[in-house]
């Protein structure tokens, strides 16, 4: 039988990877604006799109709880950094948005951020960088996730499934 080196498998180094990045990225959102990681989560995935999005659409494209979006999206709401729009068709349901506030605090986020990122990413040479992130798209797309070339309207798995049935 053979042994499994634990800093050699895959799943181990990327799991700890993320964790490593999402808590430097944090201090970002977490220090200058109060917000915790599921509720960056929210901003960010309504920052980028253009039309609102439902809280369980926020909870499958960032692959966290709905309990936990379900609380970040109820204290975004408090602060006023996003609002309820209401479904004209179906009453009962609603999506979210960022409000004005929100907006500029997505926004002055952005460039932060970025830096942050391309912190992390300079032990990289730009090819390096390239190579990374097609890898990445790559594995995404092996495993059916939304990629980064994916428009930002993309129906996360399990609503295009429940399309297709």
């Amino acid at each position: 039988m053979k042994n499994l080196n634990l800093f050699r498998f895959v799943p181990f180094r990327m799991n700890r990877l993320a964790a490593e990045i999402s808590a430097a990225l944090s201090v970002e959102y977490r220090d200058r604006y109060g917000l915790d990681i599921p509720e960056w989560r929210v901003i960010a995935t309504l920052g980028f799109r253009e039309t609102p999005c439902t809280a369980q659409f926020v909870s499958e494209s960032t692959h966290t709880h709905k309990s936990t979006i379900s609380r970040a999206v109820s204290t975004l709401i408090e602060r006023g950094i996003i609002e309820r729009v209401e479904n004209k068709e179906d009453r009962r349901e609603y999506s979210l948005r960022l409000t004005r506030e929100g907006r500029k605090l997505y926004q002055s986020l952005i460039p932060r951020l970025l830096r942050r990122e391309a912190e992390i990413l300079s032990c990289l040479t730009e090819a390096e960088q390239r190579q990374f992130e097609m890898l990445l798209e790559k594995i995404e797309s092996g495993l059916s996730l939304p990629t980064g070339s994916a428009p930002a309207a993309r129906i996360p798995r399990s609503e295009a499934a429940a399309k297709d049935r």
